[in-house]
């Protein structure tokens, strides 16, 4: 009896009115006034059935995904809002390969599961670029975490004192990109942390060939011993950082160092 009765209750109801109650079920925010003047113009100007399905969706769709986009941005915590269009190219022309960082922002790399290394002296813009190309990621749907070392260090260390370690581990394990950066500017994380090495070491082992990572460090790879004060764990960190990695070794003039030089010619 009520199957007979909302069967009636389907063929009753005008379709329009059922058209916004399947929205609505499915939380598509449409409103009725919006509705009906699109229909009026798919009258009129004669739209057809895919068409009215685009304007009508579109727009809904398009302010969805910006919503998304800035979600993951939010939620990457990235130090500074840094683009590839607000890089200046011209500055350092010879130091990056546009046409190859044009190719690491579409992202492809990180469905390869690819892992990114760039080794360059300090100051020439690597933060900025690695953090430009984790925006595009975002863009393209990709879920990043940006870190320093330092910050990483320090919170691994907090989560080996009040034993949340694997909880912490796991959620660097997750993201489709993990950007650490400023790898070598952690001297004073490491020395208040004797396990800092093997911490670091199971963050890049629980990724390995499962998710990309970006390692971007002033530290050439012949110091990575010297650095991490374990040279078979240097070796075996190595390996798996650059198994199959994009490596980007960069050399140019220090953006800071070009910035300073204005004020102390002032204050001098």
């Amino acid at each position: 009896m009520q199957a007979m009765k909302a069967k009636t209750t389907d063929q009753t109801t005008p379709l329009r009115d059922r058209c916004l109650s399947h929205f609505a079920a499915l939380r598509i925010p449409i409103e009725a006034a919006a509705l009906d003047e699109l229909l009026a113009r798919a009258e009129k100007e004669g739209f057809s059935h895919l068409s009215f399905l685009d304007r009508l969706l579109g727009a809904e769709a398009g302010a969805r995904r910006e919503r998304a986009v800035t979600r993951r941005i939010r939620e990457a915590r990235f130090a500074e809002n840094k683009t590839m269009e607000s890089f200046d190219w011209t500055f350092n022309p010879k130091t990056f390969d546009r046409v190859q960082l044009e190719e690491l922002a579409t992202g492809d790399f990180i469905r390869r599961k690819a892992n990114l290394v760039m080794v360059g002296w300090s100051g020439i813009g690597k933060s900025h670029i690695v953090q430009a190309l984790g925006q595009k990621a975002c863009v393209h749907g990709y879920r990043v975490l940006y870190r320093t070392s330092a910050q990483l260090l320090a919170d691994l260390t907090a989560s080996l004192a009040d034993k949340t370690l694997p909880a912490r581990l796991r959620y660097y394990a997750n993201p489709d990109w993990l950007i650490i950066d400023e790898f070598g500017f952690d001297k004073i994380e490491r020395t208040e942390c004797p396990e800092a090495a093997h911490l670091l070491y199971k963050i890049i082992a629980s990724r390995n060939q499962k998710r990309s990572t970006a390692v971007v460090t002033n530290v050439d790879f012949d110091k990575w011993g010297d650095y991490l004060s374990d040279g078979p764990l240097a070796m075996a960190f190595l390996d798996r950082l650059v198994e199959g990695a994009i490596m980007l070794k960069v050399k140019g003039k220090s953006y800071r160092a070009e910035k300073a030089k204005p004020a102390e010619t002032h204050s001098t």
